[in-house]
């Protein structure tokens, strides 16, 4: 399937509506199972909720394990129940094994695309194995090596061909990482970045091999994770798409407008408390916006780095304060260096030295306010467990805002009065 075509096919579904189920089984049977993989979470529900458990199956049993088994984790627990006991019995017992696992868990993104083999074994025995895993499941497997049921090392695939076939395994294998089953994403994550190879063997319990989990799977399990952030950094629902309802996205965004409308309305009673030097030079109220807008801006910058920063595990509460000095000190000087700006533009047109250096003071204000609060704000809410792309912008916005306010006008009121 061509690239554009392959596109083409998944935004007309994306924005079918009612003729989604009727577009999809219009194409050909080999076609419909990548497709699925490729449209957005919500799009993958609303369509197989739509289709028979026959059809269903048909499709599922084209992809490997560890896909089928992300996919029928969409669907209630009773049609995944009816679904796994009509698989073919190679994907049924893999599916089995899979899904009894946190799909956000380091059990949840390994496959089960792996062989056993023992050190002294020779390199034709392995070769064996690997013939057999391969016929019947259709995937080449890792050769883990082992030590009286414990894990040595794995055997790379190559030497399968440039070894000699008498040769010990013992002799080629390498060292490979190990991960428990219940590892967070995150973990997973560090170990990989930490030991760079492209892949790690998942342990249970008993300190017993369960799954492996590949390069490509992380790689899946990042883009995923990326997309969720920038949900959350805008204050949208993860589960959102561009293809939902009016009504859905109504539903899954009015929180957050109430909570930021809530803010609005304490930055507009800080600015009730100056009317009548406002009514006295109604100049202050055409350079406020700028106040607000450089604030929310410059908080917004600090935030996007230490959001990054808590993700990479960079900073915590412990270790913020060097952040905090220099992202501080880079709000003065961004202040200094645009209040300079703005105070020119309100001398040049304005005439009105009073105002520009009240202007100027307060852009040095709010930008150190921005750097501050930027950075303070949101490893705090991850202290206390909340989501920092989601929850610090509303407190780093009124921060910006207030404060902004109250130094632009309260100096205003000292100065021009």
């Amino acid at each position: 399937m061509k690239e554009n075509s392959f596109k083409q096919i998944i935004h007309k579904l994306s924005f079918a509506g009612k003729n989604r189920r009727s577009l999809f089984l219009e194409m050909p049977d080999e076609k419909r199972a990548q497709v699925l993989l490729h449209l957005s979470k919500h799009i993958q529900y609303h369509l197989m909720s739509s289709l028979s458990d026959e059809i269903l199956v048909d499709i599922l049993n084209q992809l490997d394990p560890d896909e089928a088994t992300d996919l029928i984790q969409l669907l209630s627990k009773h049609r995944q129940n009816k679904i796994i006991q009509q698989f073919n019995n190679e994907l049924k017992k893999s599916v089995e094994i899979l899904n009894q696992f946190d799909p956000r868990s380091a059990a949840g993104l390994m496959n089960l695309d792996y062989i056993q083999v023992g050190i002294d074994e020779k390199i034709s025995d392995a070769i064996k194995q690997f013939r057999v895993h391969e016929k019947r499941t259709g995937h080449l497997p890792v050769i883990l090596a082992l030590d009286e049921g414990k894990l040595k090392g794995y055997l790379p695939g190559h030497k399968l061909g440039f070894a000699k076939l008498s040769d010990r395994v013992q002799k080629h294998i390498r060292k490979i990482q190990v991960i428990r089953y219940n590892a967070t994403h995150d973990q997973v994550v560090d170990l990989f970045r930490t030991h760079p190879h492209n892949k790690i063997v998942v342990m249970g319990n008993k300190k017993n091999i369960i799954g492996v989990i590949y390069a490509d799977d992380i790689l899946r399990a990042l883009k995923e994770e990326e997309t969720s952030a920038l949900y959350d950094f805008a204050g949208v629902h993860d589960e959102e798409s561009v293809t939902d309802g009016v009504m859905v996205k109504v539903k899954h965004r009015y929180k957050w407008l109430i909570i930021n409308l809530g803010t609005a309305f304490l930055a507009a009673s800080t600015v009730g408390l100056f009317n009548e030097v406002i009514s006295k030079y109604v100049l202050l109220a055409m350079y406020m916006p700028i106040v607000a807008g450089m604030g929310g801006n410059a908080g917004t910058q600090t935030l996007a780095v230490l959001v990054r920063g808590i993700a990479l595990n960079q900073i915590d509460l412990k270790t913020v304060w060097p952040t905090l000095r220099r992202e501080a000190t880079t709000g003065i000087i961004n202040g200094l260096v645009n209040g300079i700006l703005v105070a020119s533009v309100v001398v040049i047109f304005n005439k009105n030295f009073k105002v520009a250096f009240v202007l100027g003071v307060a852009m040095v204000v709010n930008l150190f306010v921005a750097g501050f609060f930027g950075t303070l704000v949101p490893v705090i809410m991850k202290k206390l467990g909340k989501d920092p792309a989601t929850s610090a912008t509303v407190f780093i916005t009124t921060a910006t805002d207030v404060l902004g306010f109250m130094v632009f006008l309260g100096l205003a009121t000292m100065i021009l009065d």
